[in-house]
């Protein structure tokens, strides 16, 4: 249907696009405002896309005329939020609303953000039996109660308990209208909440349910002399069983009823590792048997240790060889090889026990495609409105990228093209990496990721948004590009940062707003990026790989990294691969696979530590060669479970002695050797190359 979407928590003065769903470009669309706060002058525009800013705090309804009827969307406003002070990484709207002379992409928050950042939320949800509340199972049928919670956590550098955090909860007005719809209560006439502790409690009687009911509910900080902050919303399901298969990860069953966390990646994200192929320097294929070699290559991508592909653009494109400026989005392009050569390939994959990801390019389309030929030679063209124009009368574009055109995501024609791009290409693969997923409008992320979910709960969304945006967790993207890991890591090979600082990268995603559920993708290079052992040197990218895999996250290998490739999108040097780098690798993603302690759900912790560095006064074990720096060194705990491990991380050319203060085992399970040595004092040392990884306390 039409409806546009779920509610939207908001700041005052923050704007939000308003868009119906799955358009028909010839309907007929109207928006208006049914009921707002008192002393609001707040509008709506009258295009079928539009925008509306809230201009005080409190509940707005909006209503939107419909080829399918009459739809309404809740909005929730609070004082505005972030006045004068900068999170930097954690707002997108900087980014988009910068001119055409954009300068140069913000990998990370170089100065430390000012003030306090907003708390995060949980939500879960059970069925409970009138006879049987407190076990939350049994047959609930329309006689229970479906019961969620809302579980606030303070911004790490927050004074508020959880417990002084407020909670706010909204229905979703697509399941309001279906209950309706099917005569049963209106669930928000029937729902009460209550509080005990950190956590909030809405609960609605299980008869007021329809197929499906939707929660949505923020964390609200409100601080003696600070301006009100609230979290990314988080959102759980209840739906009647067998409404959708399969189960889907976080979900439970109970009394005829699933219970579904709308916003938890997918399970396999928890031991996934990622191998990016830029499909036309992958091999020295002909052209048009491109992906017959990357489905020949793919048996030994499994035995390197990772598990999902994400392949560049494979569509047909304008001769660039990155296939970034698209002309043909319904067919892959002939120097790779024809539709039936990638579906084979995608099943060879599959086949491997690997899942593939296609490269989703939502903003824009190439200057040869044919919609922009036509329109940019005729002003009257019916393709005009589909792009963005400069008052030049050149097209919107960012950065110096002349070869694009930016699409006009206010056109109803565009939001059509591109669901209709959705439906082509979803059901092949497993998952979207989202290109420039920062230049695209919300509204859209949104529809796509309802529209996807609800055909397979698995489905992977991976969002490039360079700084990271902690709102593209809420209904939008499952896991994210970490490009300040990224920007870290460099830092720290460059002898620029102290190791320890790879903590704080990982840290600031709380600090910004992350909730703890968010995924991320951690990698030291990609096709964009100059090789990292090429700035850093050989010891800093062996030290830097290894972080990728044990810090929480989901690491990535680009091509050739594996292998000790220099050039950035330089044909794979295959036949002069370096062994060693090969065998380093297979060992770091095979401990990955084995120790779910080093998953990204699992956690991570700082660990006291001291670095033998040359002060004879501790007889120190020497390092040969170069003194290793204590700055070059970090270590860290990761547990999980009944697991816990210690990672030190080593980018020094040289070997170090770290002394750690943890009860640990003696063995490095990466290369399964003794790695802990005696100084002269008796103090025993975690020896280390570039990384180790060993069992905090007694050894199995």
């Amino acid at each position: 249907m039409h409806h546009p979407g779920p509610p939207r928590f908001m700041s005052t003065g923050e704007t939000t696009q308003l868009a119906p769903r799955d358009p028909d470009p010839g309907g007929s669309y109207e928006w208006r405002v049914v009921t707002a706060p008192p002393d609001s002058d707040a509008t709506v525009g009258e295009t079928p896309v539009t925008e509306f800013t809230p201009d005080v705090p409190g509940r707005y309804r909006i209503g939107l005329a419909a080829p399918d009827g009459d739809h309404a969307l809740t909005i929730r406003a609070f004082p505005a939020a972030y006045e004068g002070v900068d999170v930097a990484g954690g707002s997108g709207e900087a980014i988009r609303d910068r001119d055409a002379d954009h300068a140069e992409i913000p990998y990370t928050a170089d100065a430390a953000h000012e003030g306090v950042g907003p708390p995060r939320v949980r939500v879960d949800a059970t069925v409970e039996s009138g006879d049987d509340v407190s076990e939350g199972v049994g047959g609930a049928g329309d006689g229970g109660d479906v019961v969620v919670r809302a579980t606030p956590t303070p911004n790490p550098d927050s004074d508020l308990a959880a417990e002084e955090l407020g909670v706010a909860f909204v229905v979703d007005d697509r399941d309001v209208a279906s209950a309706i719809a099917a005569g049963r209560t209106n669930p928000r006439d029937a729902m009460t909440t209550d509080r005990e502790g950190a956590e909030a409690t809405l609960r609605v009687p299980a008869a007021t349910v329809p197929d499906r009911l939707r929660v949505h509910a923020v964390a609200v900080a409100r601080e003696p002399g600070r301006e009100v902050r609230i979290s990314v919303a988080d959102a759980v399901a209840v739906e009647r069983e067998g409404r959708s298969d399969p189960v889907a990860h976080g979900s439970t069953t109970a009394g005829g009823f699933e219970t579904v966390r709308l916003n938890q990646p997918p399970a396999w994200t928890e031991d996934a590792r990622v191998y990016e192929v830029y499909v036309r320097t992958f091999s020295d294929a002909p052209a048009g048997e491109r992906f017959d070699a990357i489905a020949d290559r793919i048996p030994d991508l499994a035995d390197l240790g990772v598990d999902t592909l994400w392949l560049t653009p494979v569509l047909e494109h304008d001769g660039k060889p990155h296939g970034y400026n698209i002309t043909d989005f319904f067919d892959v392009a002939e120097d790779l090889g024809d539709r039936d050569d990638y579906e084979a390939m995608v099943e060879a994959a599959h086949d491997n026990g690997m899942r593939v990801l296609f490269d989703f390019v939502a903003n824009h389309t190439a200057r040869d495609h044919e919609w922009f030929e036509d329109a940019y030679q005729n002003s009257e063209s019916p393709y005009r409105d589909r792009y963005e124009w400069q008052e030049s009368g050149e097209p919107g574009t960012y950065f110096d990228w002349e070869l694009i055109a930016n699409l006009n995501h206010a056109n109803l024609h565009v939001r059509r093209f591109l669901l209709d791009v959705i439906d082509e290409w979803a059901p092949l693969v497993d998952g979207f990496r989202c290109d420039m997923a920062w230049a695209v409008p919300d509204s859209f992320w949104r529809e796509l990721r309802d529209r996807v979910k609800d055909i397979d709960r698995e489905f992977l969304l991976m969002d490039e948004t360079i700084p990271y945006i902690p709102g593209f967790h809420e209904g939008m993207f499952d896991v994210h590009f970490d490009a300040t890991l990224y920007f870290q890591l460099r830092q720290v090979g460059r002898g620029a940062a102290p190791a320890e600082s790879v903590i704080d990268a990982v840290e600031q995603r709380a600090e910004i707003g992350f909730p703890d559920h968010a995924g991320f993708l951690q990698y030291i290079e990609n096709h964009d990026e100059t090789r990292y052992r090429v700035e850093c040197g050989d010891a800093a990218a062996a030290a830097a790989g290894a972080a990728t895999v044990t810090l929480p996250g989901v690491p990535m290998v680009y091509a050739g990294q594996e292998i000790g490739q220099r050039g950035r999108r330089d044909a794979i040097a295959w036949e002069h691969a370096r062994g060693e780098v090969r065998e380093r690798y297979e060992r770091l993603l095979r401990t990955h696979a084995e120790h779910p302690a080093l998953g990204p759900e699992s956690d991570l912790e700082r660990v006291g530590y001291h670095v033998a560095s040359g002060d004879l006064t501790e007889r120190p074990i020497q390092a040969d060669g170069e003194e290793v720096h204590p700055d070059d060194v970090v270590a860290f705990r990761r547990g999980r479970g009944t697991e816990a491990l210690v990672v030190v991380l080593n980018f020094a050319p040289a070997e170090a002695a770290v002394a750690v203060d943890v009860d640990h085992g003696t063995t490095n399970v990466v290369t399964g050797e003794a790695c802990v040595v005696t100084d002269g004092d008796g103090t025993e040392r975690i020896a280390v190359t570039d990384v180790a990884v060993v069992p905090i306390g007694e050894e199995s």
